[in-house]
């Protein structure tokens, strides 16, 4: 997926609260070693980080998404920490839209062509925090490709996926790196499923349409859930929240990505192509136990505003030092509005 604004992440690490990936040497014998130093002490090693994993495209074989040439992909800056990525999945688990998971059962049981276990392609996977999270909610053999143009944040997720589904059937999985903005138009052929965290906001109309089509073509339900909302609620309410919160929507409609708007425009596109689309929200409810992320959630949020809007910078910069010491005595509480949506294509008899 394209994207030409700074992400919370992004800022975080401007101010130094959040280590950039680092260095990144390829080794083969330190995969066990690099997950068992994320696993204690919560920081990814700046070496010693294997490049990617998982199988790549073979002579011949036309690839699921449209990769970008090699010149760019070297140019071009990683897009998400994973110290960010780790830091919010216990709260993205905690805010997905278990109601969304029957009416995904029973389309999945009901694929027409079924014969095997399910094909789930994963768009802009990050750490793989979908798959961690779904695959043991489904039942049966699952093969999950993982897409993402970032081939560091790919080994991390096919080194923690999961293996076993929730009746104990086995959970396979690859990883294909690509830029998932553009899908070829046979890109889901046999797909089952397609999923996505926070992924609607960061794309254009165009995108979206796109994404709808090939998710209608190929007759397949698309869970993609995280989806920002425009709308964030902070306990002891200041006169700034709402020229922040106004700010950042604003910050994220740059270059025509849809931000706040992108569900709406995802409702109607999938609708367009004759999906039933079924929207519930996925809210994070942050309070004292979630402190970290919170702090880290409103450096990124308050300089994406300021950047928008720099007029903000001196009352800002009061703002955000009040609102961390509250965070910080355990006496903030933040909801930070997601959508999650689920769209049940019209089976097409190949899935």
């Amino acid at each position: 997926m394209r994207k030409t604004t700074t992400t919370p992440a992004d800022l975080a690490r401007q101010i130094g609260r959040i280590p950039g990936p680092g260095t990144r040497e390829v080794s083969s014998d330190m995969e066990t070693q690099t997950t068992d130093v994320i696993q204690t002490t919560g920081v990814v090693p700046t070496t010693g980080v294997i490049e990617g994993a998982g199988p790549v495209t073979r002579p011949g074989e036309r690839p699921t998404v449209r990769l970008r040439d090699e010149d760019d992909a070297a140019q071009e800056p990683p897009r998400y920490a994973p110290e960010w990525l780790r830091l919010r999945e216990p709260a993205d688990a905690d805010a997905r839209a278990i109601d969304l998971l029957d009416p995904l059962r029973i389309r999945l049981a009901n694929l027409p062509g079924r014969t095997g276990g399910l094909v789930v392609h994963d768009l802009g996977c990050g750490t793989g925090s979908m798959g961690r999270w779904l695959a043991p909610r489904l039942d049966g053999p699952q093969h999950w490709i993982l897409h993402d143009r970032d081939p560091y944040l790919l080994h991390f997720a096919a080194v923690g996926s999961p293996r076993v589904a929730a009746d104990g059937s086995r959970v396979t999985v690859e990883t294909r790196r690509g830029d998932v903005a553009r899908l070829t138009p046979d890109a889901l052929v046999g797909a089952s499923l397609v999923t996505a965290s926070a992924l609607l906001d960061v794309l254009t109309r165009e995108e979206i349409d796109t994404l709808a089509a090939a998710c209608a073509g190929a007759g397949c339900p698309a869970l993609l859930t995280l989806s920002v909302a425009g709308r964030v609620e902070l306990s002891a309410e200041n006169p700034m929240d709402e020229e922040m919160a106004a700010a950042f929507n604003d910050h994220q409609r740059r270059g025509g990505l849809l931000g706040p708007d992108s569900v709406t425009a995802a409702c109607e596109a999938f609708a367009d192509h004759g999906a039933s689309v079924k929207v519930h929200p996925s809210a994070w409810r942050l309070g004292p136990d979630q402190a970290a992320l919170t702090a880290q959630w409103l450096r990124g949020w308050v300089g994406a505003a300021v950047e928008e809007r720099p007029e903000l910078a001196a009352r800002a910069e009061k703002y955000l030092a009040a609102r961390l010491a509250a965070c910080a005595a355990g006496e903030l509480h933040v909801t930070v509005h997601h959508s999650d949506l689920l769209a049940l294509a019209r089976p097409t008899g190949g899935a």
